[in-house]
């Protein structure tokens, strides 16, 4: 009798384990999938995620926050060269190193305006060609051979479980894997309404898939 019993049991127990490491299989490869897709999306510059709202951006730019930042520097110059040629005495103390000085942060802030554009794709640049060069770097180290780290990970430690806390441990990866499908909803709910609010005609595949 105490035979059947222990069969019984040790039977549940590898129908819980079974469970248990097929969550864990599903959100292990779920990461890995994700992974790569994240590598690849990231690594998009704001032109070739979507030209239509890079080419706003820098109309926009161009056309309204470069000249607006331009009268404001415009007005910072005049009032500082005006505070200089009254603090000097109406330049009867003429000091040709102040106006040299100004002239330098007259063409400094000119620049940097004019560049302001350019700058940041350069940032955005720079940060693709970092994730591209390292996008093999990446996937290799953050892929996991799913099968044989859940067997090295959790094969003793199922073993000594009882059938309560593998039971127990199956509902908390249940849980765990049915929130990050709920999550995946949610992101790609917010990614089309982005998507819609911006007028974007292609609907690009979110990175997070339910």
């Amino acid at each position: 009798m105490g035979g059947i019993i222990d069969k019984i049991t040790e039977f549940i127990k590898e129908l819980l384990q079974g469970w248990v490491l097929t969550n864990f299989e599903i959100m292990f490869t779920d990461v890995n999938d994700k992974v790569g897709t994240i590598a690849g999306e990231v690594s998009k510059t704001p032109s070739t995620w979507n030209s239509g709202i890079f080419d706003m951006i820098k109309t926009l730019s161009d056309n309204v926050m470069i000249p607006i930042a331009g009268m404001i520097i415009n007005f910072v110059l005049v009032y500082e060269l005006i505070s200089m040629v009254i603090d000097k005495n109406n330049l009867h103390d003429f000091n040709t190193a102040i106006f040299i000085r100004f002239f330098m942060k007259a063409c400094i802030a000119v620049m940097l305006l004019s560049k302001t554009f350019d700058i940041v794709m350069a940032v955005f640049d720079v940060g693709s060609h970092i994730v591209n060069s390292a996008a093999s770097a990446i996937t290799g180290s953050t892929s996991i051979d799913v099968a044989s780290t859940l067997q090295t990970m959790f094969n003793e430690q199922f073993s000594e479980m009882s059938i309560g806390e593998l039971l127990g441990l199956g509902m908390e990866t249940m849980i765990v894997s049915l929130c990050m499908k709920i999550m995946s909803v949610l992101i790609t709910v917010i990614l089309y309404i982005v998507y819609q609010i911006y007028g974007i005609t292609e609907y690009e595949k979110p990175i997070i898939e339910g």
